[in-house]
Order: C-alpha cells, then sequence, then structure tokens
C-alpha cells in the first residue's frame, strides 16, 4: 500500500475520532443542561409550595381564622357582640379552672357585660373518662337551661377534683347541680349523663378542636385567631381591640 494511501486512511480515522470524541463532549452537555434544568423546575416548586403554604397559614391564624358555628355553641354575652372569644376546656382540666376564675371574670367586667364581647365554649374531653361525663352533664344543662350554663361551668370548675382521680361521677354532678341551685330538671340531668344523649354532640365538639388545631386547653380563639398566650391578659386586651377595630372597618 502506498504511503499517500496509508495518511489518507489515518487522516480519516483521526477525523472520525474528533466527530466522535465531539458528539461525547456534547451528550454530556446535553446531560448537565438537562439535570440543572430538572433542579430547577424541583427548587421552583419547592419554594412556589413554601410560599403558598405561608399564604394559606394554618386555621387559627391571622391568613386563615377559623369559622366557628357560634350558633350552636354555649354563648355568654349578647350574639351581636363585634369580638367573639371561643374557649377550648376540659372541665378535668386545672389550667381550664385557673383560665375560670382569673382571666374570664376579666373578660366579663371588661367587655362582655359592655356589649363589646362575647365568649362560647366548645367542649375538649381529653384528660380521662370523666372528663366526657363532665361535659355530658354540662350539655344537658345547657340544652335544658342555656342562662344557667355558665354557673354550671362555674360551679365546676371551682370544685374540681383531682386531675389524676376520678371525680366527675355522675353523682357527683348531679349533686353539684342540686348542690348549686342549677334551674334545670336533675332528673333529666342524671337520665342525659346515663344515656349519653349528647354523646355526638360532644363528639363534635371534640371534632371541632381537631379541625382547629387545638391540640391543649384552655384555648382561646378572637374572632377566629388563636391567641398563643390565653393568661396574658395584657395580650388578649391588646388582640380584642385590634379584633374589635378590624370589624369596624369592615
Amino acid at each position: 500500500m502506498s504511503k499517500s494511501k496509508q495518511s489518507t486512511r489515518a487522516s480519516s480515522a483521526s477525523i472520525q475520532e474528533r466527530r466522535k470524541a465531539q458528539l461525547q463532549r456534547q451528550k454530556k452537555k446535553t446531560v448537565i443542561l438537562l439535570t440543572v434544568g430538572i433542579l430547577l423546575v424541583v427548587v421552583l416548586f419547592a419554594a412556589m409550595f413554601v410560599l403558598a403554604s405561608k399564604n394559606t397559614g394554618s386555621p387559627g391564624s391571622p391568613s386563615s381564622p377559623v369559622s366557628f358555628p357560634y350558633d350552636k355553641l354555649p354563648r355568654l354575652g349578647a350574639a351581636d357582640a363585634p369580638v367573639k372569644l371561643v374557649e377550648f376546656g376540659d372541665f378535668k382540666c386545672p389550667a381550664c379552672a385557673r383560665f375560670s376564675g382569673e382571666v374570664k371574670p376579666q373578660l366579663v367586667e371588661d367587655y362582655i357585660d359592655k356589649g363589646e364581647a362575647a365568649l362560647y365554649f366548645v367542649n375538649m374531653s381529653f384528660i380521662g373518662p370523666d372528663s366526657e361525663t363532665a361535659s355530658l352533664a354540662a350539655l344537658s344543662v345547657y340544652h335544658q337551661n342555656s342562662e344557667e350554663f355558665w354557673k354550671y361551668y362555674d360551679a365546676l370548675y371551682a370544685n374540681q377534683g383531682d386531675e389524676n382521680t376520678e371525680w366527675a361521677t355522675e353523682e357527683f354532678l348531679v349533686e353539684l347541680a342540686q348542690k348549686e341551685k342549677i334551674d334545670i330538671d336533675y332528673n333529666l340531668l342524671r337520665k342525659d349523663i346515663e344515656e349519653r344523649t349528647y354523646a355526638n354532640e360532644l363528639a363534635s365538639d371534640n371534632a371541632i378542636a381537631e379541625s382547629s388545631h387545638v391540640t391543649s386547653t384552655p384555648s382561646l380563639f378572637i374572632n377566629g385567631i388563636k391567641t398563643s398566650e390565653p393568661f396574658n391578659l395584657e395580650a388578649i386586651v391588646k388582640e380584642i381591640e385590634t379584633a374589635s377595630k378590624a370589624v369596624e372597618t369592615e
């Protein structure tokens, strides 16, 4: 074979190798670009998800206030009060007893009696079996005579037993109503407790607590927004004033 032909073949082989190397480099670039593009899309969607989560907010946050069935809840104060306070409580909860004795009277004096706010109550019976018994008794009182509910509410907390013992028995609850002269039918109260007449309503209350992301008692909502400090009267007052002004501007 002549030297010129050998040289031509060598040149052709070198060109093919360069083309092959060029194609491989192009493929690598394409793979890198695709990978970067996919990563950018993932990051973009993650950022959009985080932003959407912040904008939406959890139930009870300023951006997502809870809408409560106010007309179905025990109420203290005027139905048309511009500020609606919702307390979640368990009658076996010592902190709830403290709330009823320290915070509630101040709210009544400063806002509820003046028609500026109304207080609503939602049962959250989770501490023990007699949490449910006490709630069933309170619901019976409410349905028999709604005006007597808060008197019984105060009596339950004022006569609260130890959190670790089963004190809210049927007998105790009926005798307490009689002792406090709650204006209801005591035999009907006993019957309602025995037959769990308002078990479905209690289940509904507990479902409201769950859907509102309530995990402890007492929890307080002000026009659907959960306060982080249910014992800080100064903070509560500020939140009530903010809620009141927001209603005025609507």
